[in-house]
């Protein structure tokens, strides 16, 4: 099944409960709008394009359980609905390109309050079918970087459970696997959550493919002692000039891949990119509660002693410069970034 789709007998939004797995492949449905959002920030739900068809769900969500019978009544509801769901993780743009993209629809002419409910439901599930043919192109195009023999580092997950289905850098692994190709994929663990050895891990394993799981801090000697060919992973938002936005450790492992000479290659679609923001440093970065980090046990004690305190950034920024190249829908983008990543949405809008 997707990772996110419409129940139309309920009226809800269903999601795979990412939380559970891999002990346990459960869905839970959401049947109003601050539940949903609530699903986000504690990631039931995860991933930026995933989070960002979620978010398109919940507008429909939005509309069909406001009572409002005009048109700008419900208009009204839909950009509260908007309010609550953008606020829920601020670094995923593809958060806020769904939730635009859905009010852009909702102001259109209509001429009944079904008829913009309807249409938020098309238009989301329009959102959600492109999310997978556009990770399928990605895979497709990503697979063409990966040789036959390679073994990849990869860190976070961004496979199917990331997107609506095949996901980001784990889709172009997928592919290349079933294009023949031998592949072996040394998994970041991916600390405090887990997201390495607990999604990519289950989602390789599904597919067939060799992996071994690493501690995070253990990527460097792989790195260095010539046992990884490439590293991938995926982004949460670009910047114009390149940097990446992504889970947290993705800077220090492509600073240990940059200083091996192995090439690092970032994923992602092109609604993660944001040429609004000039750098990095323009993007936000999400700080999650302590205890994440704190809950840790060993030997069925907690590892840190009582009263300690933790520092817990969900994401860091990887500099341009540490990249080989960006991998998106619409091709590879290589150095220098400023000036080609404009290049694929000006080729996009010049065959349409």
């Amino acid at each position: 099944m997707r990772t996110v789709e419409w129940d139309p007998i309920h009226q809800a939004v269903q999601l795979i409960d990412q939380r559970q797995l891999p002990g346990n492949f459960t869905t839970v449905s959401f049947r109003d709008v601050p539940a949903l959002a609530e699903a986000i920030r504690a990631m039931v739900v995860r991933g930026a394009p995933a989070i960002g068809v979620t978010a398109a769900f919940g507008m429909a969500l939005g509309a069909y359980n406001s009572n409002a019978a005009s048109v700008e009544g419900l208009r009204a509801d839909l950009k509260a609905s908007a309010g609550l769901l953008g606020a829920a993780r601020p670094t995923a743009v593809n958060l806020a390109w769904a939730l635009e993209r859905m009010l852009a629809a909702a102001a259109m002419p209509v001429s009944s309050p079904d008829e913009l409910r309807e249409r938020m439901l098309r238009m989301a599930q329009q959102m959600a079918d492109e999310d997978v043919e556009t990770n399928r192109r990605m895979a497709l195009i990503g697979a063409e970087l990966i040789a036959d023999g390679d073994t990849i580092i990869h860190h976070c997950n961004t496979g199917a459970l990331a997107a609506v289905d095949w996901g980001t850098a784990l889709g172009c692994i997928r592919m290349a696997h079933e294009q023949g190709k031998r592949v072996h994929v040394l998994v970041d663990e991916t600390r405090p959550r887990l997201q390495g050895a607990r999604l990519t891990a289950w989602e390789l394993g599904r597919w067939g493919i060799p992996y071994e799981i690493i501690t995070d801090n253990a990527a460097g000697y792989f790195l260095r002692s010539g046992q990884a060919q490439k590293v991938m992973f995926g982004a949460d938002r670009v910047a114009a000039n390149g940097d990446v936005a992504n889970k947290i450790g993705t800077y220090m492992l492509a600073l240990a891949a940059h200083a091996n000479g192995v090439p690092v290659f970032a994923v992602m679609p092109a609604s993660s990119i944001d040429l609004s923001l000039a750098n990095g440093n323009c993007i936000p970065i999400e700080e999650r509660d302590e205890a994440e980090v704190l809950d840790l046990q060993v030997n069925g004690q907690p590892a840190a002693p009582a009263g300690a305190r933790a520092r817990n950034p969900a994401f860091d920024i990887t500099p341009h410069e540490l990249l080989t190249a960006l991998v998106t829908e619409r091709g590879v983008v290589y150095p220098p970034f400023e000036t080609n990543l404009p290049g694929i949405f000006q080729a996009t809008k010049s065959r349409e």
